[in-house]
């Protein structure tokens, strides 16, 4: 076999591959990870998520937000994934529910408190309520039940009384503990 570098042709116009010039874009972050977007500036956060980057877990939940199932975290704080335009994101870093779990595969210790209190009904809205409760013990480490209930996240499941343990086994360090 002959070494690599004889198969390796060199690049000329006659090549047919010629070099690109950067193009400008949106740098953003999502879920520690690097990207630029070259679309329109225009597009909502959710789409350039689920149609752009295939991260699926944050939902849609009507063109205005407002029922939590969209949320994200955008540089630490909860913000609807919707109403966010890509032109707004330059240099933030955004954490889709996805991103939650550690690097290792361990799961955040809310993940871990809403399996561990049957906290998931259909599952429609778990992401978003994942991503408010973060959010919420971020800047509240130890919620009462009215902070719970301040939450923007609708569930017609009628799990509200499991993410409500939930959020306050996590808070409580007692996630993956019976």
């Amino acid at each position: 076999m002959a070494p690599v570098q004889a198969q390796v042709l060199p690049i000329s116009p006659e090549s047919g591959i010629v070099a690109e010039k950067v193009r400008d874009g949106i740098d953003l972050q999502v879920n520690g990870e690097r990207f630029r977007h070259i679309g329109d500036p225009q597009m909502p956060l959710l789409w350039y998520l689920r149609d752009v980057l295939q991260l699926t877990g944050t939902k849609y939940g009507g063109e205005h937000g407002g029922n939590g199932a969209d949320l994200v975290l955008l540089d630490g704080k909860a913000v609807s994934a919707i109403t966010v335009p890509i032109a707004k994101l330059a240099g933030k870093a955004v954490t889709t529910v996805e991103g939650l779990a550690a690097n290792d595969g361990s799961l955040h210790p809310l993940q871990q408190a809403f399996i561990d209190e049957d906290a998931i009904g259909c599952g429609y809205c778990t992401p978003g309520w994942l991503i408010a409760g973060v959010d919420l013990l971020l800047h509240k480490p130890h919620p009462n039940d009215g902070d719970i209930d301040q939450l923007p996240n609708l569930c017609r499941c009628g799990c509200q009384a499991r993410v409500r343990r939930a959020i306050k086994r996590a808070a409580a360090g007692k996630a993956g503990r019976p």
